[in-house]
């Protein structure tokens, strides 16, 4: 069935509304407006931690078809500070992002710090990463820091425990998290940003159940799946999450955090997700890791360094319009920066094409077949 959906959801100037979606499959096309513009789903978030996507510049980003980015409230918090931001103009002007911006708001870090801080019903304290004096974040200052910032979606403090954990454990982070969405909810006052939010739980879907539950009686307007990704391996992962969004509103955007890989984002949109982030794109381009249309290519390998070709005949964007695989690969093997920089361009091209594709095979009604068609030629051709 293509066309316009009835559903409709909205918080002030930040609404979505499913335009269309695929007969065979959960997949469907959204249109999401915020203050800073709007853009489709589905939609891939370079995560740009420090107000940056590494080694990319913004009009970069907006040459390879970047339409929003993720940024991390807690380590912008940490350096230069939300106050230093604000009297800068806020985020967008700070970092000259003149799309729509995503801020974290340190959750994650509560997992992949586990070694730098205590936490408690109150909120988070930090050993701070960059100079070790203390920070404690509760809810309440998440999201003073993210109003200050300014982003057009931010989401809540919440407890992302790793994997493997015992059902007890999720099961109070899980708790622990909602009571945190709850007092977010009640300490944000302007309506120009969008909360959402995060379901926790691990492993254990009767967990999540309950946490999905307990904060769609919150009225959030878009959710995210969180806590997947830590460990927990593919099959643990895509039941997880499918099992969320299955119990997600249909009206309200889905956000799957932290998952990137092109047959995780492709399955996921293929179970009814809008929204990822990951930092593969641009950390794997460092390293001379490509995605292309014919599967991975690693341009260190010895085997590119004659080759005329393009790393990806399909794709359009400046690195493969302009340099041959051979000038890449001795970028890299002369230590040139300027070789992260196009492999990463790249990269993020590569991730929002993928995006525009699946969006058009929606609205065709041929979702399943485009994935499987993409996925199988990269397969076949992928490099050893």
């Amino acid at each position: 069935m293509n066309g316009r959906t009835s559903g409709s959801s909205g918080q002030g100037s930040v609404s979505f509304e499913v335009l269309a979606r695929d007969p065979d499959s959960r997949a469907r096309v959204g249109r999401l407006v915020t203050p800073h513009g709007a853009v489709e789903t589905p939609l891939f978030l370079p995560v740009g931690t420090q107000g940056v996507a590494k080694a990319l510049t913004p009009a970069e980003l907006l040459g390879a078809g970047v339409e929003m980015l993720l940024m991390n409230g807690f380590h912008l918090h940490l350096r230069p500070g939300a106050e230093v931001i604000a009297q800068l103009g806020g985020l967008h002007r700070f970092a000259n992002w003149v799309r729509p911006i995503l801020t974290d708001s340190g959750g994650y870090q509560v997992f992949s710090l586990a070694e730098l801080r205590e936490v408690s019903d109150q909120g988070v304290v930090f050993a701070s990463p960059v100079d070790g004096q203390r920070l404690a974040l509760t809810p309440e200052e998440v999201i003073r820091v993210e109003t200050l910032l300014g982003a057009d979606i931010i989401m809540p403090l919440d407890e992302c425990v790793p994997y493997p954990v015992e059902e007890a454990v999720a099961r109070r982070a899980a708790e622990r998290t909602v009571r945190w969405a709850e007092r977010s909810r009640q300490a944000q006052r302007g309506r120009d940003q969008a909360l959402f939010g995060i379901v926790q739980g691990s492993v254990f879907l009767p967990v999540r159940k309950w946490c999905t539950e307990a904060l769609i009686a919150l009225d959030f307007p878009g959710y995210a799946v969180g806590g997947v990704s830590v460990g927990e391996g593919p099959e643990r992962l895509r039941e997880v999450t499918e099992y969320c969004l299955g119990q997600l509103p249909e009206e309200k955007p889905r956000y799957v955090m932290g998952i990137g890989p092109p047959a995780d984002l492709l399955w996921a949109v293929g179970a009814g997700a809008d929204m990822f982030d990951c930092v593969l794109p641009t950390r794997n381009g460092r390293t001379g890791y490509a995605f292309t249309s014919r599967g991975v290519v690693r341009i260190r390998n010895r085997g590119h360094a004659v080759s005329s070709a393009p790393l990806d005949v399909e794709c359009d964007c400046y690195t493969c319009r302009n340099f041959s695989r051979g000038y890449l690969r001795h970028l890299f093997q002369a230590g040139e920066m300027v070789g992260l920089t196009l492999v990463s361009l790249h990269n993020v091209r590569y991730f929002c094409r993928l995006m525009v594709q699946a969006r058009e095979a929606i609205r065709r009604g041929e979702f399943p077949a485009f994935a499987r068609q993409v996925l199988e030629t990269a397969a076949a051709t992928e490099e050893e």
